[in-house]
């Protein structure tokens, strides 16, 4: 066996003295892991085995599994590969990336493996392979080093260290040869090896002077005080100054759905009665949700559109972007009472549920944008695209007609042939155009997603990158907790809680969440997004069903926060006190293509001290919120998230109670029925059955404690800070006193 083991993979120059993982455990992992990662590449032998495998082959990531068997000798993060670039006098090269990167796909396929071009690496270098997902603290630090580089980021990311870890020079994707757009490759690789043999002076200089730049960038200046709210209206005069006013969002391609900040817009637009910033946020979210950026046939959004009018998107679809938009768009319907916003909200959720949903009840990563076509050739988007021919066999005549003239679907397409969905006029025009009912069109259309996504399905889809997360799933706890109750859904409620308890039972280690589930082991350290995304979706799943054993779990994580990630000038670091050493330790400051871990942190404690009254929480979340107001002030379009938490803290806070029968929580649903149609930022709510389950409650949070209802009637307690207004049984009474709060939407007595 080890003798054939050899013949089907042979070394390449320069890893003859690297040992090889055991026969055994390659063949025992191949047969485990089926088909699911083998190579897409030439490297195959006639049998199928791969001519190359490195030891990627023993990890768990998708995106590492992808490498594992290119002709690069690459290794994992650890420190095996430091030790041996020092005793051989190598630099190394740290490519980082993830399973769904379409560039990353290009660069595997144009340089990693090529046969060439990994001899020299391997001769030369010593080569780590790194997923960000999995280790969000070495892409934070890397990409930072290439920004003080003046290079923009992006992935795959790809830095080239010194043996004691420090960055000397770093870039995103590179050609494989020289080209107009900028040297090759290879050229670079032979470059930067006579550098570092000819100058090791300059570049040990180089490394200094980067990690130096990289440890100021991670650790932002201090602040002083909270900022006032008049912050957050100069901050709405950029937002103004940018926008689209035909598209949506800002200005310009690409276009992400995070660059308007819609639900900070919905929170201006409250407390200063300007309704521009409301027509803003809502016209972003009709155009996004009628764009090509839309998946119209399977729900979910892609992650963002290469044009400025939403059509043509990047195909990838990621977890994270459809839980933050779920939320957006459930607000936008609160606040504007808009039916296409819920139906949005509920397309994002079942797609959630559909395609990225783990038997064990959490969610997936992300899908790729390439899948391959009836020709074998892998293509960005052909999975999601059509042609007229297809929706004539597929439909039949008529209703293709309908969905084409409804879609935009023409016999030349608007995306290499084929045509993105999209909805280029208003439902009512299309029905006024094909001479339907507006409500008899909309049934027609719905039909036929369905028929046209079960016959998708039976296209080869994209690879599914299925890592679990602990801060992404938390983001989709909030999604579906948040979901089930504004649109009353049980079977969103249901689907939170299974998410809550998987992650609390399977992603703990000695006492502590990890960051990952991976072929039913729990992975990793938890970061600081991991505990601040999942205590928000713990908070948010307690308000939506007032199951004290959510708020206990989130008091319980709020405590290892402060134990094991909290800096005594305020704010928390990204990684535990016990957490490996690397070169600089964040503190993180801005949003990204995820908010802040820091500013959802901080307001998860203004939350959390709204709900139990327990000043300590309230003074750490200020505390939180005047560490970063340099940052906030500075550059506000960035900390839009930490801006959200500023506005929690400015305004007046109301705490609503009900009380339902003991064992009839349905009692309230009249009740509760008026807060789902009113958008309260300021308000948190508990809803609890008398009995047993109050007093359980009350221990967490004082506040319920005395309250009860009416017989067999549910009451409704609504205090504001300093004053509680008479306690009602009457939905009618409620929804007045939530509007005169002012908090609430100008729709909610629809």
């Amino acid at each position: 066996m080890e003798s054939e083991m050899k013949r089907r993979y042979p070394p390449l120059p320069g890893t003859e003295g690297t040992p090889a993982p055991p026969a055994e455990e390659l063949e025992a992992l191949r047969l485990k892991r089926g088909e699911a990662y083998e190579p897409r590449t030439r490297h195959l032998m006639e049998d199928g085995w791969a001519r190359y495998t490195n030891r990627l082959f023993l990890e768990k990531s998708p995106y590492l599994l992808q490498h594992a068997h290119n002709p690069v000798n690459w290794f994992p993060w650890g420190d095996e590969p430091f030790e041996l670039a020092r005793q051989l006098n190598r630099p190394v090269l740290v490519s980082i990336g993830y399973a769904t990167c379409h560039w990353c796909h290009v660069m595997e396929e144009e340089s990693f493996e090529s046969e060439e071009i990994a001899s020299y690496l391997n001769q030369e270098f010593i080569a780590i392979k790194i997923d960000r997902e999995e280790r969000p603290d070495l892409d934070s630090i890397y990409m930072n080093a290439l920004h003080a580089m003046g290079h923009q980021g992006g992935w795959p990311l790809n830095v080239f260290l010194t043996p004691d870890r420090k960055p000397f020079y770093g870039g995103t994707y590179f050609p494989p040869r020289n080209h107009t757009r900028g040297i090759g490759f290879l050229s670079l690789l032979k470059l930067l090896k006579d550098a570092y043999l000819r100058e090791p002076g300059q570049v040990e200089e180089a490394g200094r002077q980067l990690t130096e730049a990289v440890g100021r960038i991670l650790a932002p200046p201090q602040g002083e005080g909270v900022p006032s709210p008049a912050l957050l209206a100069s901050t709405m005069k950029h937002y103004k100054e940018t926008f689209d006013p035909v598209h949506g969002s800002q200005r310009g391609a690409p276009k992400f759905p995070s660059t308007l900040p819609v639900r900070l817009l919905f929170r201006q637009y409250l407390a200063s009665g300007d309704r521009e910033l409301l027509e803003m946020a809502t016209h972003t979210l009709r155009r996004m949700g009628a764009g090509g950026i839309y998946d119209q046939v399977g729900g979910g959004f892609h992650r963002y559109a290469t044009d400025e009018g939403w059509l043509i998107p990047h195909f990838e679809k990621m977890l994270y972007d459809n839980a933050l938009l779920a939320v957006a768009y459930l607000e936008g319907y609160q606040l504007s009472g808009d039916e296409e916003f819920a139906r949005v909200s509920r397309e994002i959720l079942r797609y959630l549920q559909r395609d990225l949903a783990s038997p064990e009840g959490a969610f997936y990563c992300a899908t790729d944008a390439d899948s391959p076509t009836p020709g074998g050739k892998r293509e960005e988007g052909y999975f999601f695209t059509w042609t007229r021919e297809e929706l004539l066999r597929i439909l039949g005549r008529e209703e293709a007609d309908l969905f084409s003239a409804s879609f935009g679907v023409t016999e030349r397409g608007n995306f290499e042939g084929r045509s993105i969905l999209h909805l280029p006029k208003p439902l009512p025009e299309v029905a006024a155009q094909v001479g339907k009912r507006e409500e008899e069109l909309r049934r027609t259309l719905t039909e036929g997603k369905e028929v046209l996504y079960q016959e998708r399905n039976r296209r080869p889809r994209p690879l599914r990158d299925e890592k679990i997360l602990l801060s992404w799933n938390g983001l989709a706890l909030s999604a579906f907790a948040r979901g089930g109750f504004v649109l009353d859904d049980d079977d969103s409620l249901a689907q939170a809680r299974r998410t809550a308890s998987f992650l609390l039972e399977r992603l703990t280690l000695r006492g502590r969440m990890t960051h990952s589930y991976q072929e039913g082991e729990p992975r990793g350290d938890a970061f600081l997004d991991d505990y601040a995304f999942f205590v928000a979706g713990l908070i948010d799943l307690f308000q939506s069903t007032g199951e004290a054993v959510w708020l206990r779990h989130a008091l319980e994580l709020e405590k290892v926060v402060h134990d094991d990630f909290a800096d005594s000038s305020g704010g928390f670091f990204l990684t535990g006190k016990d957490h490996e050493k690397l070169i600089a330790r964040e503190k993180p400051a801005y949003d990204g293509a995820v908010p802040s871990g820091n500013a959802v942190m901080t307001m998860n404690l203004l939350r959390l001290a709204a709900l139990t009254g327990d000043e300590s929480l309230q003074k750490k979340g200020e505390a939180a919120l005047a560490a970063f107001s340099p940052i906030m002030a500075g550059s506000p379009a960035a900390a839009t998230e930490m801006l959200l938490a500023l506005d929690f803290h400015h305004r007046e806070k109301a705490q609503l109670v009900v009380v339902a029968p003991a064992g009839n929580r349905r009692a309230a649903k009249p009740l509760l029925d008026e807060v789902r149609r009113a958008f309260l930022p300021d308000t948190v709510l508990i809803s609890v059955t008398e009995g047993e389950e109050l007093e359980d409650l009350a221990k967490l949070a004082p506040l319920v404690a005395g309250k009860q209802a009416e017989g067999e009637r549910p009451v409704a307690y609504l205090c504001r800070t300093g004053r509680c207004l008479a306690p009602t049984v009457d939905p009618r009474n409620l929804a007045a006193q939530l509007r005169g709060g002012g908090g609430s939407s100008p729709l909610a007595q629809r």
